[in-house]
């Protein structure tokens, strides 16, 4: 087997990303009812937990120092009708999905976070967090040690499949192949132009502070859990095993570059100062950026396509979601005939949509204003 890539293992948001491992998909549970029925609801709410277990597993099995710990996760309520909506939310989560969440009121969340920018929290103990970086270089390091081949600093510039096999063309030479599995995910290329018309990339950014003192640190999160609001511009912070907080967000819709991290940057340094003014002087020290992906569903997505293998598309939840997903289109590589509610034939592709996301814009401007009145 032989990986190429373009730049270096993790090179985007596989590792320039939150750390957060949550339960759930991007769309909210009574959503997922409204669109899907009880029944494929709640086959994708399990699905999110087993992707859970089985990066738990994984990181067990090959021994990957990546700082995981399921410490559960924060949702925070940005308005008063968020808390109410978290109240609708408990009820269904436990009725359908079997699944117990705790909810805590604004007079009662500093027992979990140190802010007054919210309206009450709801508690999940099952979500985790953990470091991006060393955990994509554990799993580079244990494919290497099952004898895979990666191929650094390489880009595929052509799929071609005229006869039972195929050939990838890369700017190294060619390489022939039974089969072939796209997992570009937010960072795909004409290569793939078929994948390019059905995910959109979206970049999120993130900062990380200073050290912070114990003190400071504990104030914040006192559990230490991960945590995210409930905005469509949604914010999402954690502290790390160094006491920095780490501070992100939608802060732009636009391809991250060292412009526009360094513009999201002062945003969120400015928007974690309103969360938690006692940081308004606190040195930040880093800001990133990459790419996630979303379809136009909003569900994550693999199968085959046009005769390839691919999965995407997993919208800020990819962590866990993307090694679950991996690990079942490999079985189907590999000649199982496996099923499941997520392996398709693709997302539908997005009218007038080529690969360059000329409509984001407009979708931060709606966003945008949907926060200011929901």
């Amino acid at each position: 087997m032989v990986v190429v890539e373009r730049e270096h293992v993790g090179w985007g948001a596989s590792s320039r990303n939150g750390g957060q491992v949550l339960t759930g998909l991007k769309l909210e549970p009574a959503e997922l009812i409204r669109r899907l029925g009880i029944s494929r609801a709640r086959e994708l709410f399990d699905t999110s937990l087993e992707a859970i277990a089985t990066l738990e597993r994984l990181i067990r099995d090959e021994s990957i120092d990546c700082e995981y710990e399921r410490a559960g996760h924060i949702y925070a309520a940005s308005k008063p009708s968020h808390f109410a909506r978290f109240r609708e939310e408990q009820s269904l989560l436990a009725a359908v999905f079997d699944h117990r969440v705790e909810l805590l009121s604004a007079s009662e969340q500093h027992a979990e976070l140190g802010s007054d920018a919210y309206h009450g929290v709801m508690i999940d103990e099952r979500s985790g967090a953990l470091n991006p970086a060393t955990y994509v270089q554990g799993l580079g390091t244990a494919a290497c040690r099952a004898g895979v081949l990666i191929v650094e600093g390489t880009t595929v510039s052509q799929l071609a499949h005229p006869g039972p096999r195929w050939t990838v063309t890369t700017d190294r030479g060619e390489i022939d192949a039974r089969d072939v599995l796209v997992a570009t995910n937010g960072y795909g290329s004409a290569a793939a132009p078929w994948l390019q018309r059905r995910f959109v990339p979206i970049g999120s950014f993130v900062i990380a502070t200073e050290p912070l003192s114990p003190a400071v640190a504990a104030g914040l999160l006192p559990r230490g859990r991960t945590a995210f609001d409930s905005k469509n511009f949604l914010h999402y912070f954690r502290l790390t095993s160094d006491k920095r907080l780490l501070f992100g967000g939608r802060a732009s819709f636009t391809k991250p570059t060292a412009d526009t991290t360094r513009r999201c940057a002062e945003i969120l340094r400015r928007d974690m100062a309103a969360v938690f003014p006692r940081l308004a002087g606190t040195r930040v020290d880093y800001a990133w950026g990459g790419n996630v992906a979303v379809a136009r569903d909003q569900l994550p997505h693999a199968g085959c396509l046009h005769g390839a293998y691919y999965a995407g598309a997993y919208f800020g939840h990819g962590i866990a979601m993307a090694t679950y997903l991996g690990r079942l289109v490999a079985r189907r590589i590999s000649g199982e005939a496996v099923e499941h509610p997520l392996i398709d034939d693709g997302p539908a592709p997005i009218p007038f949509y080529n690969g360059v996301p000329w409509f984001l814009p407009f979708a931060g401007a709606y966003y945008t204003l949907k926060d200011l009145l929901s």
